[in-house]
């Protein structure tokens, strides 16, 4: 039997690095992201290797997302994996220089949606059973704090306490869960953070040999593939240039 993945944000970075990975293994794919052209083109080029449906839908959008998982094709109904991959980051300033709208919109993404598309998809995962897992994309922002991570950081921590939880609720379902826990990776993501500024972008992945979008989705398919009776709790990943900045001080003139 086939097995199938739902992809969130599978239109640019991680997520569509992993459509490429699992689609190259013959995985059936629903893939979703909020921009048509860009998932239409996807499907079309990795329908060419496997079965795939896309779904155009922002994951923030409740009513949408449930709509578009009860409309899934029969063929599409049961999933051996769930990729909660949407996710950003808007802003690196300090907190009183942010934008409140960025904020919110953050926690609806990160959070929200994550929430949304698990719960929504949960029935399907149980009924495969021994050997499905879902994976969330959290991030060493959720674990260690630094200037301007703020409300991306705290996004990030509850999706690792979220992942230990529900772990602990899908006792007895056969289902996994990992929160997957990436460093200083090159991706569209920091554009975006960086409200498009090319050359700010340039100059955080200057000379760092920074994570690339491929080298998560072989970490993904690897987790995904592990034999049914092991789970992955945890994994975080850093380049190798990149490592902890020591405690802050300030002190008096």
């Amino acid at each position: 039997m086939t097995s199938t993945v739902f992809i969130t944000g599978a239109t640019s970075g991680f997520g569509e690095a992993c459509a490429r990975r699992f689609a190259e293994a013959g995985w059936s794919l629903v893939l979703t992201g909020r921009r048509q052209e860009r998932l239409d083109a996807l499907c079309a080029e990795l329908s060419q290797q496997t079965q795939v449906h896309g779904l155009v839908v922002d994951v923030r959008d409740r009513k949408a997302m449930e709509e578009a998982i009860a409309s899934l094709p029969p063929a599409f109904a049961k999933l051996r994996g769930l990729i909660n991959n949407a996710g950003l980051a808007l802003g690196a300033d300090p907190a009183p220089q942010c934008d409140l709208d960025d904020w919110e919109t953050m926690v609806d993404t990160n959070i929200k949606g994550l929430m949304y598309s698990t719960r929504l998809l949960l029935p399907r995962l149980i009924a495969h059973g021994r050997g499905a897992t879902i994976l969330n994309v959290g991030s060493v922002a959720g674990n260690y704090p630094y200037p301007g991570s703020h409300v991306y950081g705290g996004t990030k921590a509850f999706v690792g306490q979220f992942s230990l939880s529900l772990r602990c609720d899908l006792r007895g379902t056969g289902v996994r869960v990992t929160n997957i826990e990436p460093g200083l990776c090159e991706s569209e993501f920091s554009l975006v953070r960086f409200g498009g500024d090319q050359s700010r972008y340039d100059a955080t992945y200057a000379g760092a040999e920074a994570i690339q979008p491929q080298d998560i989705a072989e970490t993904v398919f690897w987790i995904l593939n592990q034999p049914a009776h092991i789970n992955i709790n945890n994994l975080e990943l850093m380049p190798v240039s990149q490592d902890w900045a020591g405690f802050s001080i300030t002190r008096k003139d």
